[in-house]
């Protein structure tokens, strides 16, 4: 076999194995995850709406059962065999009532997603809220940054301000929320520095920051910061100079620069980082949980979590936890609508 056919061998093999591999991404750690999850939600175990009546029943034959067996000791010999075939008989009776007492029914319906309460709806929707909040704060941080690291003049300068960035993230992520603890919480860094400027009392415990929903957000902005500005970054990296200098030449201001030029341009990557950021903001659970401490609201992932390891209720669970996926998905939408952009520019 010469060279190329081999070439070309080992090119089949290699593609094959990709396509393998990506399949076996796909529908085994995507797909499949999710099918088990809306199928979970989508049933519940009902006990026999006789319950009680069967309950009664089985305790009638028991008392029978101790009935025929004080007549066994009691009964001449040629009547025990009636009374043990009577005994058996109730016996195998009773067995049958209590594995059909026992044994559920496995309803499918809806029940579950109507199940949640008006009290866990407010969560829910508190959450999607605060997840849009941490959106539009994290572009707000993020945009500047990115613009600045992707017109930096020197190539030293681009890497170092985006190695600055990656640098806090070889720390474990719940190492990088703690740090932020340390400074919001009651004998954190803050307060400390409160008291020692004299604008708040020792003696009262400082300000209670854990209790306010923008410490969550700050923290959560700080974690995912990095999934808003890189795909930022990779869109204004793309932008032509010479529209920029264009546009500065006619004498557009900044503020009609990036309206008009940047932005239209970096639509993909905006909504990019929205998407992720949102998404990353409404499935988090360690950010809100730590940072509260219990103090603050509940976020809806906190709920979820609680229906899976707490409650051991996994339809309930799957049902809350599938919601929430459904919101993200119409979320995406929404920001591909708003952004007027595709599948294919949003996977650039």
């Amino acid at each position: 076999m010469s060279s190329g056919a081999l070439a070309s061998l080992d090119r089949r093999l290699l593609s094959g194995l990709c396509w393998l591999l990506a399949a076996i991404w796909v529908f085994g750690l995507v797909l499949l995850p999710q099918l088990f999850m809306i199928e979970t939600s989508l049933w519940w175990l009902e006990r026999d709406p006789q319950a009680t009546a069967l309950s009664q029943r089985i305790d009638r034959l028991y008392q029978e059962v101790m009935l025929r067996e004080l007549d066994l000791q009691a009964a001449p010999v040629e009547r025990r065999p009636l009374l043990e075939d009577e005994i058996a008989r109730l016996r195998e009776e009773i067995a049958l009532l209590e594995a059909r007492e026992q044994q559920p029914v496995k309803v499918y319906g809806f029940a579950n997603y109507a199940r949640m309460s008006g009290l866990h709806l407010q969560v829910f929707l508190r959450t999607l809220a605060y997840s849009v909040l941490v959106t539009l704060l994290s572009l707000a941080v993020c945009y500047p940054v990115a613009w600045t690291a992707a017109r930096a003049r020197s190539r030293r300068g681009r890497a170092l301000l985006l190695l600055a960035l990656v640098i806090p993230y070889a720390i474990n992520e719940l190492l990088r929320v703690y740090a932020w603890l340390m400074i919001f919480d009651y004998e954190g860094l803050l307060n400390a520095l409160l008291v020692r400027l004299g604008l708040v009392d020792r003696q009262s415990g400082g300000i209670p920051f854990l209790t306010y929903p923008f410490t969550t957000f700050v923290a959560m902005v700080y974690a995912y910061i990095l999934f808003m500005v890189f795909p930022l970054y990779n869109a204004f990296e793309s932008l032509d100079e010479h529209q920029v200098e264009a546009a500065r030449d006619l004498g557009a201001s900044t503020w009609l620069l990036h309206r008009r030029v940047v932005v239209p341009h970096a639509r993909p990557g905006i909504a990019v980082g929205c998407v992720m950021t949102f998404m990353l903001s409404a499935g988090s659970y360690s950010v809100p949980q730590i940072m509260s401490r219990g103090l603050g609201g509940d976020w809806f992932s906190q709920l979820v979590y609680r229906q899976f390891f707490e409650a051991n209720n996994w339809n309930i669970g799957a049902a809350y936890a599938f919601s929430l996926l459904l919101a993200c998905l119409v979320f995406v939408g929404l920001v591909m609508r708003l952004f007027r952009v595709g599948i294919r520019e949003i996977a650039r």
